[in-house]
């Protein structure tokens, strides 16, 4: 094993909200030591343990509320339609139901598992996907869950001997993205796995499509489960960026220039919870966190304990000038179009 990354103290969830303050600070939480696999090259956290998650409804990770990341919803349903069409699916960990909702619309007959689902669609059902569910469908969907899964080749496994000759969708945060754009705001507890490219590459023999989405952020595939294997790993070990926590220097020496008052987080997600958090561990507190997603609005992240608010009820009190740090280049445009002109913009995956 060779360690690239260390950081200790994370909440277990970055997209669990909770009620109060102190119920947030009081979270569960974690270490994240990141290793690289030498045999099979795989990334992983040495030091996660999956006892510590349980989810259930107050996860709240739907992104749909952007209309940056509806189209991207649409493009994976036009990758799934070019290969899967005509096909019952099955998706593993559909979340609140969003995608599920909208491959049905296209015509699609899918099942959704998801503990965290609040809805009442019959084809969703509300428990973890195991080993006793037979898959019974064309195709599988797994789109942000591999890397929350212990274990994913085991898990990979588990599927491919139910699931016969089904072709499988994957989706996972890019791990070479967030080496190149130094993202320290973007390694979780939760997210156990890191992948790249190559990875995939290694895992399955039949691949039909695979590709980047999302600006970069995100990779995907598209193949036979029944190609699947064990990866083996041949090349150089991966060099991870010394300066990989560049940014979070200079973004906190940026804060300390302001007043606490003339600061605000824009996106109380998974890259605003730890953004949060680890400014705040370098003494460049920011109290002021905006989110669009109502079922985020009015509760408190875990670790900071900070209060989620709707954009309109910060925006009036912020000074002229005041910096506004976006959680995601993606949605840049439109939250600029939302708050004007009267603040600085800052990127944190592209400014810093």
């Amino acid at each position: 094993m060779k360690k690239l990354y260390e950081v200790d103290h994370l909440p277990v969830f970055q997209n669990k909200m909770y009620e109060t303050p102190e119920a947030a600070i009081a979270c569960p939480k974690g270490d994240v030591v990141l290793v690289q696999n030498t045999k099979s090259g795989l990334i992983f956290n040495s030091a996660f343990d999956p006892s510590l998650l349980q989810y259930d409804s107050s996860y709240q990770n739907e992104q749909a509320c952007s209309p940056f990341f509806l189209k991207h919803l649409h493009e994976v349903g036009r990758i799934i339609q070019r290969h899967c069409g005509g096909m019952h699916l099955v998706e593993i960990g559909c979340g609140k139901g969003f995608f599920l909702e909208y491959i049905t619309s296209l015509g699609f007959q899918i099942t959704g598992f998801d503990p965290a689902y609040e809805g009442n669609n019959p084809s969703i059902k509300k428990t973890y996907y195991g080993p006793g569910f037979s898959v019974g469908a064309d195709g599988i969907i797994l789109r942000h869950v591999l890397e929350h899964v212990a274990n994913p080749v085991d898990f990979l496994l588990q599927i491919q001997a139910v699931a016969g000759d089904a072709m499988i969708y994957i989706e996972v945060p890019c791990f070479d993205w967030i080496c190149r754009k130094r993202a320290w705001f973007d390694i979780f507890y939760e997210h156990v796995n890191y992948f790249r490219g190559d990875d995939f590459q290694r895992l399955f023999g039949r691949i039909h499509e695979a590709g980047h989405l999302f600006g970069g952020q995100y990779l995907y595939v598209l193949a036979d489960i029944a190609s699947l294997r064990e990866p083996l790993f041949e090349g150089e070990a991966i060099c991870f960026p010394n300066d990989f926590l560049k940014g979070l220097f200079s973004a906190s020496q940026k804060v300390k220039e302001s007043t606490e008052d003339a600061n605000a987080i824009w996106g109380g997600s998974s890259k605003g919870v730890i953004f949060s958090l680890l400014m705040e561990r370098m003494g460049a507190k920011i109290k002021n966190i905006l989110d669009i997603n109502p079922s985020k609005q009015g509760k408190y992240l875990g670790g900071t304990g900070l209060r989620v608010s709707p954009p309109e009820d910060i925006l009036k009190s912020l000074p002229d000038g005041a910096n506004i740090f976006i959680m995601n280049s993606n949605y840049a445009e439109e939250i600029v179009e939302m708050a004007g002109d009267r603040f600085q913009y800052w990127r944190i995956d592209d400014d810093f």
